[in-house]
């Protein structure tokens, strides 16, 4: 019988993944009420407060750093922890205390939370928990448009697939990946201490339409509004030539998955997965620039800096053969119906996008 639920709670529900987890679930689920929580600090957040309104989403203006704010919220019985922050330079370049505070301590709060209402817990953790060192020690060739894994990897948990959830954690591998790693670890805790139910789903690059990217988060969606309203781009880094790899998943693949491990909840209980798009939805910048060119209509000069950022990667294939096995879930929607999709997004709401995104 699939698991039914009566409210659902979605931290971070203005933001990108919040909201469009959120509304899906409001419209295959009407019966059940879904509220979303965020704080609307990331600029562009607001716009989705009229589509949660009308999609029939709940809306708390709280922070889950506070849990005064997280004690007023009705009594649920499924969590999904979207709330983040989720840029990989957070804390590079000053404090800590912003990303330790959301991503840990917030977390934290959640598996209270959820605790105290004998709740059920979707953690969104990230492909970033792997150790930036050991990817940058894995063997990969240089083709025409992008890098390759090769077959033979010096390490456990890679191969010509990607990584997978064996690949090893010893290492650095940021601040943000370090947060939510450590929440991982908490949740199952909570799992094994209090009989709670939780499901850890390690997501890649997740993108979509409503997605206000960034440079630093959310570069596909940067990379197609670029190209819709003009503005410099540049490949940095592993010689300025752009074949940096990553599978990327759309919102709603990721919520199709979601949606079969909540109907069978007790099946991935304390589980850990890798969720990206895996080998056959990945891409380049190079060929990002490329797709986003035949869908803009527009041809942007691609600037060129060979030095390469801190806790950059050449690539990053999530192998997600874990979770497949004991789903049947794969990716739907390839990289040009994707990008196509941002394009025709970006064009159709230019006004309020224009100075979100530009």
């Amino acid at each position: 019988m699939p698991q039914t639920f009566k409210h659902i709670l979605i931290t971070g529900g203005s933001g990108f993944v919040g909201s469009n987890l959120g509304l899906l679930l409001k419209r295959d689920l009407p019966g059940v009420r879904v509220t979303a929580l965020d704080n609307l600090k990331r600029r562009g957040s607001e716009l989705n407060l009229p589509r949660l309104k009308k999609g029939g989403v709940d809306f708390i203006h709280g922070d889950i750093r506070n849990r005064e704010d997280l004690l007023a919220i009705d009594p649920f019985d499924l969590i999904l922890e979207c709330s983040a922050e989720p840029s990989i330079l957070a804390g590079y370049s000053g404090s800590s205390d912003y990303v330790v505070n959301t991503n840990l301590m917030g977390t934290i709060n959640c598996l209270e939370l959820a605790r105290f209402h004998g709740a059920n817990m979707v953690f969104l953790s990230t492909s970033r928990v792997y150790p930036i060192e050991t990817i940058n020690g894995l063997n990969f060739t240089e083709e025409e448009s992008r890098f390759e894994l090769g077959k033979n990897q010096p390490v456990p948990g890679a191969s010509s697939r990607g990584v997978d959830e064996t690949f090893p954690l010893e290492g650095g591998r940021s601040l943000y990946g370090t947060t939510k790693l450590c929440s991982e670890f908490f949740l199952q805790e909570y799992i094994a201490m209090y009989g709670m139910r939780g499901i850890i789903n390690r997501c890649g690059v997740l993108t979509g339409p409503w997605q206000m990217g960034k440079v630093d988060q959310g570069v596909v969606v940067h990379w197609a509004a670029r190209h819709v309203f003009g503005g410099e781009l540049a490949y940095f880094g592993y010689g300025g030539m752009g074949k940096q790899t990553r599978d990327i998943l759309h919102i709603k693949d990721l919520y199709d998955l979601i949606r079969l491990q909540l109907d069978k909840i007790d099946t991935y209980n304390g589980k850990v997965y890798n969720v990206g798009g895996g080998y056959d939805v990945s891409l380049s910048l190079l060929e990002l620039t490329d797709l986003c060119q035949k869908a803009s209509g527009n041809i942007l000069p691609i600037g060129s800096v060979s030095e390469t950022r801190s806790g950059d990667i050449p690539i990053f294939i999530s192998d997600c053969t874990k979770v497949e096995q004991v789903s049947g879930w794969k990716p739907k929607r390839q990289p040009d119906e994707i990008i196509d999709e941002i394009v025709r997004w970006i064009k159709d709401n230019q006004d309020s996008l224009r100075p979100i995104l530009c």
